[in-house]
């Protein structure tokens, strides 16, 4: 059976008999998006899994930080569910919680104990709140023991994060708070860069010394790249925007699409973060004389935009044991 929700349509929870039929991804992740406790509560009875994984957004738990719905937070925890698991994407209910800015959601977790901080080098949930630019959610991060200096999965930091999103607010209380301004990521981009390529020169100035600053800004302004902003489309992105469009020219309520668009953006942006870059060794020039070995120089090679260029190793195209020439034979004059 389809329902209509906000516009959208959805699979309606089928009815399940006493043999207890459970939920495909798709029906399960519906149902809980929708606060279904009683249904919640049927399959659990059933034998479903306290950490069943949705086919988004991640378990009952996870969506129930997502959504901010405590009591479908509090049947799951009271099956079983891991208060830390983490759904494909490497999201804890609490980071879940954090980047939709559901507080009460994120002090229910933390009271139960669910860890605050995420192992070295992955996200955390002060990533993404502070990503989102939810400031009172940061705050009581901060105030439990979150990490300000906390990296991600490509070394950015949290102030970074405040930098990339233009949260101005933010970046400065973090500041304030001690964050660490030079750490820079597996690009060897850092605040100021982040800063600078988005023109922000408020930001540039809170995440630099004066004399960092001044030399920033009198670079040209090619030099620090073309502006990214968080919002690369993607064919998903481009159809939830378009259905928000139909809705909310018709008058319905955009707030179920707005959900999804705010999952795939986020899925677009850490994918841009995280993605694998080659390494690419700077080229080293090297020239010498045949007249005279010591007449030598060497220099790297620069762009014109100021950066190394160089080349990735090409793969092996020969195996085996290499043939070396016959030696010429020897002859006595």
């Amino acid at each position: 059976m389809i329902i209509g929700m906000g516009g959208l349509l959805v699979a309606a929870s089928p009815v399940f008999s006493a043999a207890g039929a459970l939920p495909d991804p798709v029906t399960f992740t519906n149902s809980m998006e929708l606060g279904d406790v009683r249904q919640a509560e049927q399959w659990l009875d059933a034998g479903l899994p306290p950490d069943y994984l949705g086919n988004r957004i991640g378990s009952g738990l996870m969506i129930g930080a997502w959504e901010g719905k405590l009591e479908l937070m509090r049947l799951f925890i009271s099956r079983g569910a891991d208060i830390d698991q983490l759904n494909a994407n490497g999201e804890s209910a609490l980071a879940l919680a954090a980047w939709r800015g559901q507080l009460a959601a994120v002090k229910w977790l933390l009271e139960r104990g669910a860890r605050i901080n995420a192992p070295d080098r992955k996200w955390s949930a002060l990533h993404y709140a502070v990503f989102s630019g939810h400031g009172a959610v940061a705050d009581y991060l901060i105030e439990q023991g979150a990490d300000i200096n906390a990296r991600s999965t490509n070394g950015s930091s949290v102030l970074m994060m405040a930098v990339y999103e233009g949260h101005q607010d933010l970046a400065r209380k973090l500041i304030e708070k001690g964050a660490d301004r030079t750490p820079k990521n597996d690009w060897g981009d850092g605040a100021l860069d982040w800063a600078m390529r988005q023109n922000r020169l408020e930001i540039a100035r809170m995440v630099s010394n004066p004399e960092e600053f001044n030399i920033a800004v009198a670079k040209p302004k090619e030099s620090w790249g073309e502006p990214v902003r968080s919002l690369r489309s993607s064919k998903e992105l481009e159809n939830l925007l378009n259905i928000r469009e139909t809705l909310a020219a018709r008058g319905h309520s955009t707030e179920a699409v707005d959900k999804r668009i705010a999952v795939e953006r986020m899925r677009i942006v850490r994918s841009d973060l995280d993605r694998a870059t080659p390494a690419r060794a700077a080229t080293l020039e090297i020239t010498a004389k045949r007249t005279n070995p010591q007449d030598q120089s060497a220099k790297i090679i620069y762009d014109d935009k100021g950066k190394a260029v160089g080349y990735i190793a090409p793969p092996a195209t020969y195996f085996g044991k290499p043939k070396m020439p016959p030696k010429a034979p020897v002859r006595n004059y």
